[in-house]
């Protein structure tokens, strides 16, 4: 089988300079490209890639802020074979160093913002890097040999739509990082064919189309903006560009340039309706017709409220992972031409399988069409580890060997690392993650479950739950609390009892408060911990449970109520 018959990212270039040859396909501040200028720039790029010396399987870091060049210099570096390694702007200086010697690029493209690790990085650190990129500076910029940028690199382009794109090697285009929750970067190799089953089921679902003016508010550095970027090119809609998400100047965007879609995680949502609440009127919101929400569920409240200031928008939510190229199941959340839109208001799903004492999950809705899942039940309760298996699904690590199913019978096969199950309707349901996940006594404990009912206490700000080694047990469950202001940590035993008792909290009242609300005994903690610090998160906002673990762990003995 040819090159010509497989997928390629690049191809959809040529339905979109003609479909939107004198339209605007992409627009950053008060600069303009119709489908035609912004294909022109791809490809005289990726012509000035070629002449510097750019080969197959070469590595491309880029670090910088949103712009239409970014979009540019993704699909010029997989248009000759490179593969992109889009490196994320708010690391230290320490974990982009590691995430370089990791993949090490040839090439790094960086913009002219001076805030972040890439304004204190030195080229010369790093000897397996022949050429820095100045993406939007000026070509009287550069002074250095080996300094360039993307004004200097651009060659005129041939005019034929009939260009001869390059693969990259097992037809990788994409390094995209994943903290995980090590903290380490992990390069998730992407394919070709991963980003456009990915954006057709995109498509699909959410329903873009080539009418769609779309918002980024995520950046390029992360799969969703990057998956969600391809979608809308591949249909041929309109984007607009702003270097990073900020409330007040992504509600100017919608406002100024009729925004039909754009995607949001749950702080993006808050934000943006904090923000509105501020303001009588802002003019262009019903414009909004596509709402995807990733990185975490929306409340219910945020749900009702987002419903209310974008009235004619679909909210929809997606549950994925980088190494499956993002989005494995999507949910309708409200529909405003639905007459059932009122029922979306809850995190479970309304119909559930027949299971007794089945605990508390969220439902993130069914597989997109192109996803396989499976649940591998070990024991009674038939709930278990979430795999999947397609085109979506990482090439690997890059740099290690594939981490896939660790069991021979799931070969082919990429563990999630979820735990949950698929109900009787073809909903997928999350219970927690694989490595949270305690075992007490013989019995499972989703750390998950135990946080989403004592959150529900007035007194608790913050609570992490974790399992700690125990003779008996083999694990316990232990909480770490967060307070409230105002409220006081007074356990029956301390010899300071609380000033004001209504507003107190022990381990004995929030122990009632989980038997209240009927979380089952052996799940209840055995001990809580007043946590006084803000707890560790990884660069890409996911919970570091693990050093939790290990810090309760070192002061338990000595603080089993306070650290």
């Amino acid at each position: 089988m040819g090159h010509y018959s497989v997928a390629h990212i690049c191809q959809s270039l040529s339905r979109l300079a003609t479909l939107r040859r004198n339209s605007p396909v992409t627009i950053f501040g008060n600069r303009r490209k119709t489908g035609e200028q912004f294909v022109e720039g791809v490809l005289g790029l990726a012509r000035g890639l070629v002449d510097l010396g750019l080969k197959p399987g070469d590595v491309v870091a880029i670090s910088a802020l949103n712009s239409d060049l970014y979009m540019e210099w993704l699909l010029a570096v997989a248009s000759v074979g490179g593969i992109a390694a889009p490196l994320n702007f708010r690391w230290s200086l320490e974990e982009a160093t590691l995430a370089m010697e990791l993949v090490r690029p040839i090439l790094l493209v960086t913009d002219k913002s001076t805030s972040y690790w890439h304004s204190k990085f030195q080229t010369d650190s790093l000897l397996f890097l022949r050429w820095h990129v100045l993406m939007d500076g000026s070509t009287a910029f550069s002074s250095s040999s080996n300094i360039l940028t993307t004004e200097s690199l651009k060659k005129p382009s041939e005019r034929s739509l009939s260009v001869n794109y390059i693969w990259g090697p097992e037809g990788a285009t994409l390094i995209c990082f994943t903290s995980g929750t090590t903290g380490r970067p992990k390069g998730v190799v992407i394919s070709h064919s991963a980003l456009i089953v990915q954006s057709l089921a995109k498509i699909a679902i959410v329903g873009y189309s080539e009418d769609d003016v779309y918002l980024h508010t995520a950046p390029l550095c992360h799969i969703g903006g990057i998956s969600s970027a391809m979608a809308v090119l591949m249909v041929g809609g309109c984007h607009i560009l702003m270097p990073k998400f900020e409330a007040k100047s992504a509600l100017e965007a919608i406002e100024q340039h009729h925004v039909t879609s754009l995607i949001t995680v749950p702080t993006i949502m808050a934000d943006l309706i904090s923000l509105i609440r501020t303001k009588e009127t802002w003019n262009g919101l019903e414009t909004v017709k596509k709402i995807l929400n990733g990185g975490g569920g929306l409340s219910v409240e945020l749900i009702k409220a987002a419903t209310e200031v974008f009235p004619r928008a679909k909210l929809l939510s997606a549950y994925g992972m980088t190494e499956a190229c993002s989005s494995l199941t999507f949910k309708t959340l409200y529909d405003p031409t639905s007459n059932n839109s009122g029922q979306s208001f809850q995190l479970n799903s309304d119909k559930r399988s027949s299971i007794v004492n089945q605990p508390a999950c969220v439902c993130v809705g069914k597989p997109a069409p192109h996803i396989e899942l499976k649940v591998v039940v070990e024991d009674s309760s038939h709930v278990g580890r979430i795999l999947t298996r397609g085109p979506h699904v990482m090439l690997g690590y890059w740099g290690q060997i594939s981490t896939r199913a660790s069991n021979p019978s799931d070969a082919g096969w990429l563990d999630t690392g979820d735990i949950g199950q698929i109900d009787d309707n073809g909903n997928v349901l999350l219970f927690g993650r694989t490595k949270g996940r305690i075992k007490s006594g013989g019995e499972n404990v989703y750390p998950e479950e135990v946080e989403a009912v004592l959150s529900q206490h007035p007194g608790v700000s913050g609570i992490v739950v974790v399992g700690l080694p125990d003779p008996r047990l083999t694990e316990m469950v232990v909480a770490c609390i967060q307070l409230k202001d105002n409220w006081q940590w007074a356990d029956l035993s301390s010899d300071h009892p609380a000033e004001n008792k209504d507003l107190s909290l022990s381990s004995e009242i929030l122990q009632n408060f989980c038997r209240e609300k009927n979380l089952t005994g052996f799940k209840i903690p055995k001990s809580f911990i007043l946590w006084r610090y803000p707890f560790p998160f990884t660069s890409t906002g996911k919970l570091r449970r693990d050093q939790i673990r290990r810090e309760v762990t070192s002061h338990v003995q000595f603080l089993p109520s306070r650290l």
